[in-house]
């Protein structure tokens, strides 16, 4: 009898976003459900499974220069780019080394199956349209290496803001069945995650079955096992006052939301396409503080829009400093291939947007600090990960990441610290 053929052992590799991580879980599901050898990418692996991203040129680049690497290491390795940069840059990205196979976001979660019914050693290139329809997924994104869960509930954009190229790589607003997102909800509480962190690209605009953000909260919310729920970026626009106050209400919603402003100029705003303007801005978020006087809120800037003179920069910057957030992740504009604002001018020089940008960051740093030290002699609920250099670090349901010393085990465990100290470096406590 001839002997079963070995399955080729298979890697994965995530760029960008918490969507795009919560992805590649699944898919990585999906192999080592049908018994496929998951290793890691440095260890030799036979396919290499890259979950790409577009939203900068940085991404683009990062792409690049993996699979250069990884031909390097292992010059027999078979690569797949899967994902948002495979959906808009299919052509450029079959002319990289070792590339076999490039898929868009419509078939990237059915690679397993686009593998297994291979009939041809050609490179394919396999981006179908974007279907609107609602989805489902074939696994539960089961990491065990994580103590949270991300878990999809959404994707696709149908805003168009003009920087961006998302909703011609993801596709238009679609949500994911709602009995499918609870059934894998109650799989990850069955493995022990405790917090589960909702994903997608507009997950604001969720709507399944009459079902809303909202009424995915509150369900999740009542599942055994679940003791935290977060929600990643949400649009400003999209959030009702319904969700904030069952973040006030409820302990398990935790009192954290990233709301990206992009910018503090309501004429770069505009430019951008943006639905809001500072004014509404400021009001919602001085709303949502008046519910929840200690809530962790974060955005993104987008630095260098083709709109943006010293005066919008300005502009940008005083709101930010006036506004009570904890960080912010700024990120430096790149012109999109898809995106309506490569067509803008003046281009703001390089050495401009880095200067602003650092500027940005500086003061964000100064903000978390500021934040972070507001809890000191307060007693915070802390979600442990991993113990690094003697330290157990784990996040608090406000996002601040605090370390204690501590003789036993605390991986995955929730545990009030009490904070003792800010310092350059870290968030300090003590378990009590």
């Amino acid at each position: 009898m001839q002997a079963q053929q070995q399955k080729p052992r298979v890697a994965f590799y995530t760029f960008g976003c918490r969507l795009n991580q919560a992805e590649t879980t699944i898919i990585q599901q999906t192999f080592h459900g049908h018994g496929y050898p998951v290793v890691d990418w440095r260890d030799d692996p036979d396919i290499v499974v890259v979950n790409t991203c577009t939203v900068t040129e940085n991404g683009d680049a990062d792409t690049r220069k993996l699979v250069r690497r990884l031909v390097r290491e292992n010059p027999a390795v078979k690569i797949a780019l899967v994902g948002c940069q495979a959906q808009v840059q299919r052509h450029q990205l079959l002319s990289l080394p070792n590339v076999q196979w490039v898929v868009g976001n419509a078939r990237k979660m059915d690679f397993l199956n686009i593998l297994e019914s291979e009939t041809t050693d050609l490179p394919q290139v396999i981006t179908p349209t974007i279907s609107r329809q609602q989805f489902t997924l074939p696994a539960a994104g089961l990491a065990t290496s994580h103590t949270r869960a991300n878990l999809k509930i959404q994707d696709g954009c149908d805003f168009f803001c003009s920087f961006c190229e998302i909703p011609f790589a993801r596709g238009r607003a679609r949500s994911r069945d709602f009995q499918d997102l609870l059934s894998e909800a109650h799989q990850l509480a069955e493995a022990g995650f405790k917090e589960i962190v909702l994903t997608g690209i507009n997950i604001g605009t969720y709507q399944s079955n009459q079902k809303t953000i909202v009424d995915v909260l509150k369900t999740l919310a009542q599942i055994e096992g679940i003791q935290r729920i977060r929600i990643s970026s949400i649009e400003p626009t999209t959030i009702p006052m319904a969700l904030v106050e069952m973040m006030a209400s409820n302990a398990k919603v935790v009192p954290h939301l990233h709301i990206p402003l992009q910018s503090g100029s309501n004429r770069v705003l505009k430019a951008m396409k943006r639905l809001y303007t500072v004014e509404q801005f400021q009001h919602f978020i001085e709303k949502v503080v008046q519910q929840i006087p200690d809530i962790c809120l974060g955005t993104d800037v987008i630095v260098g829009f083709p709109e943006e003179d010293d005066a919008a920069f300005q502009e940008t910057y005083r709101f930010l400093k006036s506004l009570p957030f904890a960080y912010f992740h700024v990120f430096s504009y790149s012109a999109r291939d898809h995106a309506p604002a490569r067509k803008l001018n003046p281009i703001v020089p390089r050495e401009v947007i880095q200067q602003r940008s650092r500027q940005l960051r500086e003061l964000s740093q100064r903000k978390r600090r500021l934040y972070h030290e507001k809890f000191v002699g307060k007693t915070v609920n802390v979600l442990f990960e991993q113990q690094k250099n003697g330290w157990w670090e784990g996040l608090s349901d406000e996002y601040i990441r605090v370390a204690v010393k501590f003789p036993g085990q605390l991986k995955n465990q929730l545990h009030h610290v009490r904070i003792i100290k800010v310092d350059d470096h870290r968030v300090i406590g003590e378990v009590v």
